[in-house]
């Protein structure tokens, strides 16, 4: 239009074309017809038009005056079809403009009458004059970050042990290598750790895809996966860093010796289910949950690696919605279990070390695959791994419906650690004396034959004797020890229950009076609950801490793994663990066993701290004991009744270059 905007007609696709076909071949055959004229025709042609153009606007129109008396309207129309014939053309040059001759308003609607009806001719005809270009978006919608473009095969890039990525992290390592992608272990010089690294071409059609899953998953923050550090992209090569746990070992290591026992088992599937579940929550989906993905930590806490980042680095299409999602993770967490429960791959191949199934077993729950397995995990695996469970159940649709069905099932305890077994002892009277010889034993000489029994001479009377003497002997012996133990209770109960000699009282009135403690017998208090207390973090400590209260003193609760060990000076005063006795009970001891010298402290919360105590501040508690050793026996003069203690941990001991802090069990007696 005259105003340079751009008007939107409401017509199909192929008729927008079709015009602007018509008009620029009509356009074309007028440039082809039409002299070029010179510089003197030019200048006549225009004054006796009436028509003057100003500097780099020759043949637009837009100078174009009207002292001819020319129809306003007419000019109009030149000036609009010139801008359409020069859109059509893709005149926008200087150049163009000054070549292309104005036209009338009578000859442009000529030669339009002519398109018209040329294309109805080739219409008819079924050919066209010229192809058809495709409709123009007035605001093209081209995103220059389009992967379409790019090859969709690229070999990985070529590195070396030594190399260095990005100025800092120096590779080690390659831990896999294939067609695309290369995965090293690595050192960041700067920090002065050890990391992982992914490493691909950038200009590979997945490199973007894998630098948005990244950095997506580094947002996550969760401890129960590992962590993304770096998520770059430099020159020919994107680089993706992440957390390296060098004393954790995958899923597919600890089922190389056979199936886990349904304690660990439990233990993994709810930990993973429960992360998994967590990262859905907040819009990630892992869609590769492998058992290389997930890793058993020295603690006994699982973590997961990958999420989001080896479904990118291996091409997988994405799911479809959050239902595919939702579906597809909580599949592999069925096979994972079923692996764990079976020490079989719940499908046809091979896989990570593990033989696959045959395909007549197909939805088969691991219970039928082997025998002793847990049946309530064995249910759950096959409502999560099969679309059609056994025995009519409903499949688990998403990872929070399965980590539901895992809170609703009663605990698995971990099994009592065998005894070693002992040589029993020879039987034998300890009382009796050293004896001679049975006198009536009758040893043949080598060459003679043995006497029959009937033969053989009676024991004498003198060994009856004996026997008799000892059996007195013991009778009075054990006799005599009853009265002493009768007598010794006698007298205690006489002390204890007689009447009181008032000693003299000392002449100063300011002595404290002698306070005696109460005897009674300790009874267990029941624990509901413990919790990681880490006030002064970003994060709990650890989520395993059903440990220290499981009766099991093989396992422990870990803390993090310190540098420094803590005091007065450093950020950290402590960490500790609370323990939850579900109600209000009358506490007069605490027994804490540790794996290591540790220092702690026994506190109890104030009035202010008993409603949110796990939030509370360390000052809001009150210590009423400090032991120091591998073990901490705390004894109150009188109980004490609380809901709440907190084990305060203040000394840590050094295990494998690092301070960590271990609790193996901890009892609470009323």
């Amino acid at each position: 239009m005259a105003d340079g905007t751009k008007a939107v007609v409401d017509t199909s696709a192929a008729d927008g074309a079709a015009d602007e076909a018509a008009l620029a071949a009509a356009i074309d055959e007028l440039a082809g017809e039409t002299a070029r004229p010179t510089a003197a025709d030019s200048d006549s042609d225009s004054d006796e038009a009436g028509t003057g153009t100003g500097p780099g606007e020759a043949g637009t129109g837009r100078g174009r005056g009207h002292d001819d008396g020319t129809d306003e309207a007419s000019d109009k129309d030149s000036e609009a079809t010139s801008e359409a014939t020069s859109e059509a053309t893709g005149s926008g040059s200087e150049e163009t403009s000054e070549i292309t001759a104005p036209l009338s308003a009578a000859e442009i609607r000529a030669e339009l009458a002519a398109g018209t009806a040329a294309r109805k001719a080739a219409a008819e005809a079924g050919t066209a004059a010229r192809p058809a270009r495709p409709p123009q978006d007035p605001q093209p919608t081209y995103d220059p970050r389009d992967t379409g473009t790019l090859p969709q095969t690229l070999p990985a890039p070529l590195r070396h042990s030594g190399d260095k990525i990005g100025h800092r992290y120096r590779l080690e390592e390659c831990i896999s290598d294939t067609e695309t992608f290369s995965s090293w272990r690595a050192v960041d010089e700067k920090l002065r750790r050890a990391v992982g690294v992914h490493l691909m071409a950038s200009g590979h059609q997945r490199s973007r895809k894998v630098l948005a899953a990244a950095k997506s998953a580094a947002l996550l923050g969760d401890p129960r996966f590992v962590q993304v550090l770096d998520a770059v992209q430099e020159g020919e090569l994107v680089y993706v860093v992440r957390e390296w746990l060098p004393h954790a070992s995958d899923l597919a290591k600890l089922l190389a010796d056979g199936p886990m026992e349904p304690h660990e088992a439990y233990q993994m599937v709810r930990q993973v289910t429960d992360a998994v579940a967590a990262a859905h929550r907040r819009g990630q989906a892992h869609l590769r949950l492998t058992p290389r993905c997930v890793l058993r930590t020295d603690s006994g806490q699982y973590r997961i690696n990958g999420i989001a980042v080896d479904a990118a680095l291996r091409g997988l299409p994405a799911a479809g919605s959050d239902e595919d999602a939702e579906r597809t993770d909580t599949r592999a967490i069925g096979a994972l279990l079923f692996a764990a429960l079976t020490h079989r791959w719940p499908f046809p191949e091979n896989r990570y070390d593990l033989q696959g199934l045959p395909k007549n077993l197909h939805d088969t729950p691991p219970d039928r695959i082997r025998a002793g397995v847990h049946k309530g995990l064995s249910e759950l695996a096959a409502r999560a791994l099969f679309d059609r469970p056994p025995h009519h159940a409903e499949p688990f649709r998403s990872p929070e419906e399965l980590a539901k069905a895992i809170a609703l099932m009663p605990r698995i305890r971990q099994p009592e650690p065998e005894l070693p077994a002992f040589a029993t002892a020879p039987r034998h009277n300890t009382h009796a004396l050293p004896t001679a010889p049975n006198p009536t034993r009758v040893i043949a000489a080598p060459g003679t034959a043995t006497l029959p029994a009937a033969s053989r001479p009676a024991p004498v009377r003198r060994t009856r004797r004996r026997l008799r003497r000892i059996v007195k002997a013991t009778a009075w012996t054990v006799a005599l020890g009853a009265i002493g133990v009768a007598s010794w209770q006698l007298v205690d109960n006489l002390r204890h229950t007689g009447p009181t000699v008032t000693a003299p009282q000392p002449s100063v009135s300011s002595a404290a009076p002698t306070v005696h403690a109460v005897t009674h017998t300790p009874v267990p208090i029941p624990v509901k609950d413990a919790l990681s207390y880490n006030p002064l973090g970003d994060r709990p400590e650890s989520n395993d801490t059903d440990k220290a209260i499981d009766g099991d003193p093989t396992s422990t609760w870990t803390t993090f793994g310190y540098r420094d060990p803590f005091g007065p000076k450093p950020l950290k005063e402590g960490t500790g663990l609370l323990i939850d006795l579900g109600s209000a009970q009358a506490v007069s001891s605490v027994s804490v066993q540790f794996l290591g010298n540790t220092t702690a402290e026994l506190r109890i919360p104030n009035a202010s701290a008993a409603a949110n105590p796990q939030s509370a501040r360390p000052g809001d508690f009150t210590a009423v004991g400090k032991k120091t050793g591998a073990s901490a026996d705390y004894a109150l003069e009188n109980p004490v009744p609380t809901r709440y203690l907190l084990i305060w941990l203040t000394s840590l001991p050094k295990d494998k270059g690092e301070f960590r802090g271990q609790i193996a069990e901890v009892k609470v007696f009323g």
